[in-house]
């Protein structure tokens, strides 16, 4: 069961923490090779990032949100009980614990905190659907909480970012709460790396959808498109490492730092999602459906964010790219776990 379940991932995904760590590596060499290439890269900006970086972020969102079916929204209505238990998982379980696991594991670098704080914020709206896929979930519900999920980004990101990075620990009086972020200057970020290609993916479905047949859109052109979007995180992971690499990797044991407490999100808030649906009295498919989307997470959105607001040198920055780095063996584990669970939690003639 091992060896199939790892099988349907595709190249790129089921190796993505290698790809990752070459791509960091390329960049180290680059930047090395041509110390004048990071701030030739940094001449034009859109806002206050380098081009050449902005239009890696835009282009590893705009694959990810052409894949949603915004439509799948006038369904809300008929999955009430279960929309409320995501929405509850996703925008407030989620985000809390993410903040308390950041405080608790990284009290000392607020930086990192940060990062992993817009992580926590920055709900899953991708891969979730092949994790869900591979755990035998409902595609259906998955695809409408990844669309619920993309709109709640767009209008409450920013707010809750401030709230969690600015206003909560000052209201709460934690050591080190001095840092500051405005909801400006994340909002700004959002409109940008979110916007845009929200425009752009809604756009690219009404449009062929329209003219050549969903079809033909979700098994020709979402096909060829979906890929593009790892490799356009790859190309920018490529660029932050050349033009700031070594700063970013002078302390090498900081990324374990970062990696703990994203372990342990992702299994706390999948076992609490799952076993929770489960009491509710979902059926396994609703369940992992639930569970999956709740303990994914937008890491393209949380690196475009801290890129945006903290620039490409930044710990936040770090933390974004260091989240997918362990998603992927993390997520494939919950795989194995979903499918465990369910044959110990449900009767036969249900799965």
């Amino acid at each position: 069961m091992t060896d199939s379940i790892v099988k349907k991932l595709s190249t790129l995904d089921r190796f993505l923490p290698l790809w990752i760590v070459l791509a960091m590596a390329l960049g180290l060499g680059l930047g090395r090779a041509w110390p004048g290439l990071g701030p030739a890269l940094d001449r034009i900006k859109l806002d206050t990032v380098s081009l050449p970086i902005a239009i890696g972020l835009l282009w590893m969102m705009y694959p990810v949100l052409a894949k949603v079916r915004y439509g799948d929204l006038v369904y809300l209505r008929a999955r009430g009980k279960m929309l409320g238990l995501s929405l509850g998982f996703n925008w407030i379980v989620g985000p809390l614990l993410m903040f308390g696991l950041a405080w608790l594991f990284l009290p000392d670098l607020p930086h990192y905190r940060t990062g992993l704080i817009l992580i926590g914020l920055a709900r899953c709206i991708a891969m979730v659907l092949i994790w869900n896929l591979l755990a035998c979930g409902s595609n259906e519900l998955a695809a409408l909480l990844v669309a619920l999920n993309s709109l709640f980004q767009i209008l409450f990101y920013s707010l809750l970012g401030w709230l969690f990075i600015t206003a909560i620990p000052a209201w709460l009086g934690l050591p080190g709460s001095e840092f500051h972020v405005s909801m400006l200057a994340i909002a700004k970020s959002v409109a940008i790396f979110l916007g845009v290609p929200v425009v752009a993916g809604a756009l690219t479905r009404l449009i062929l959808v329209k003219r050549r047949g969903e079809e033909w859109y979700e098994s020709v052109f979402l096909k060829r498109l979906g890929p593009t979007a790892l490799l356009g995180l790859l190309y920018t992971i490529v660029l932050m490492f050349a033009m700031q690499g070594s700063k970013i990797l002078a302390a090498p044991l900081d990324v374990l730092r970062i990696a703990l407490p994203l372990l342990t999100y992702f299994a706390v808030v999948f076992l609490a999602a799952f076993l929770t649906a489960r009491k509710l009295g979902c059926t396994y498919e609703e369940t992992a459906a639930i569970a999956f989307t709740a303990a994914g997470n937008n890491f393209e959105l949380a690196i475009a964010v801290a890129v945006g607001v903290f620039g490409i040198a930044s710990g936040e920055a770090l933390a974004g790219v260091v989240g997918p780095l362990i998603e992927v063996p993390a997520l494939i584990a919950l795989v194995y776990l979903a499918l465990w669970l369910r044959r110990r939690l449900w009767a036969p003639a249900q799965t």
